[in-house]
């Protein structure tokens, strides 16, 4: 189980470093492992999903995961990567957020309890909100030295950056309390193994000392690349802000536009890291891409593989059909037969301008609705009546993807798009929505 464990993770470019001995430790039975989730908002994002995707893998192989939602931890703050502190959230957001979490995880790892390897989700607040101060500098404090503590990187980084406030004692302490989770996991759960990304080293490490020190016992870690772009960009962030895993933080058709538009090189890399592809057709992908990169077969089919996993089958044909709108050859019958929150998400980024129903049912005219102003007189599409009977006189203006010539038609309710739409495009690329309200 080990080597098929490690092996996969390896081919697919998802090791940075794991202690030494864990194979042997992975072959001898089925083990249990973990991955702390940050629980200080209520969705994850597409930057935690090489931790899920680790965690489906370890299970895949035979293994027990373990989600651990950090409560407790959430409450502090993790220096690691960072140059400020976090805000701290009441135990009722967290509480909250864990709930979304779990029911997101669950479309990756497999909750059935009657499974011998069934994942888990534990929350640290639950065993960490009844020990007290004294408590833990005393049975847990002693065994860690503040020399140790000040080694770590992510300690350093921020005592020693130019524009950073340095650490208050709260921070400090994380790494304390991350490795007091892994010593508990490792006594109630037989949890041997911890894992996270590469920024993670130092915790984690800190908890297989405490399992050392206090039980004499020996625990395990394991870490993944920090994601990059090859262009050098942040992984995972828009102009938007983040890419999440929430369909209504970041839409289904949203999400499938950030990976159909990733770079050949970030899409090789991608496809093994964020699929459950086998190596065999994915090796297979990569050659017949390169054969003819301007067909983007791979990105279509990392678009298609993560979209269907993280959303569903149906959210991915939409998505295809709402980007066929404005990169493809889609026909009248494809718009009129795309979801009213298909269209909306379709249309995002198109100019509009809204329009009284009731004026529409006594007709609107196509080339007053072409040259409509806004309120300081400047065109919202067209600049004029004149260009507007022009450009349909040549051809160039079409209704609901239906080529439009005659200059005297009227726009009435039966062109609606679900009822409150009417897409009215001039060439190939400019396009202005009208919604009726």
């Amino acid at each position: 189980m080990a080597q098929q464990f490690i092996e996969e993770l390896r081919w697919r470019g998802m090791i940075h470093d794991f202690m030494p001995g864990l194979e042997e430790h992975l072959n001898e039975s089925m083990k249990t492992a973990y991955v702390g989730f940050d629980p200080t908002a209520d969705s994850l994002h597409i930057g935690n999903l090489v931790s899920i995707l680790m965690l489906r893998h370890f299970q895949l192989t035979g293994h027990k995961p373990i989600a651990l939602v950090g409560g407790a931890t959430g409450m502090i703050g993790d220096p690691s990567g960072k140059s400020k502190e976090r805000n701290l959230l009441d135990e009722e957001t967290l509480r909250h957020n864990q709930e979304a979490i779990q029911k997101q995880l669950s479309k990756f790892l497999d909750f059935d309890a009657t499974r011998p390897n069934a994942a888990e989700l534990v929350n640290n607040y639950d065993w960490m909100k009844d020990i007290s101060f004294l408590q833990f500098i005393r049975d847990v404090g002693k065994h860690i030295t503040v020399n140790y503590m000040m080694a770590k990187d992510s300690v350093k980084k921020r005592l020693t950056a130019e524009d950073a406030d340095g650490m208050s004692f709260t921070e400090f302490t994380y790494q304390l309390v991350q490795g007091y989770d892994f010593l508990h996991l490792h006594r109630t759960h037989k949890c041997s193994l911890q894992m996270g990304g590469s920024d993670q080293w130092g915790n984690i490490t800190t908890g297989t000392e405490l399992i050392r020190r206090m039980d004499q016992s020996k625990g395990f870690a394991l870490t993944c690349p920090l994601i990059t772009k090859a262009d050098g960009t942040k992984f995972g962030k828009t102009e938007q802000g983040n890419v999440w895993l929430d369909r209504k933080r970041t839409s289904p058709y949203q999400f499938y536009q950030y990976w159909m538009n990733v770079s050949d090189q970030d899409a090789e890399a991608f496809i093994k890291i964020f699929t459950l592809l086998d190596q065999a057709t994915v090796n297979a992908l990569i050659s017949e891409h390169q054969e003819a990169p301007h067909l983007r077969l791979l990105q279509q089919r990392l678009a298609k593989e993560i979209t269907v996993l993280v959303h569903s089958e149906t959210d991915y044909e939409n998505a295809v059909a709402a980007s066929a709108i404005f990169f493809g050859k889609s026909t009248s019958d494809d718009l009129k037969a795309l979801p009213e929150d298909v269209l909306l998400v379709a249309f995002t980024e198109m100019p509009s301008t809204e329009y009284a129903l009731s004026e529409l049912a006594q007709g609107l005219s196509i080339v007053d609705a072409l040259s409509l102003q806004d309120a300081s007189g400047a065109p919202l599409f067209l600049s004029s009546k004149g260009e507007a009977r022009r450009e349909l006189k040549q051809n160039a203006i079409s209704l609901n993807k239906e080529k439009v010539s005659d200059a005297e038609m009227m726009l009435t309710p039966a062109h609606l798009l679900a009822e409150k739409f009417m897409v009215l495009q001039r060439g190939k690329k400019n396009y202005f929505l009208l919604k009726f309200v």
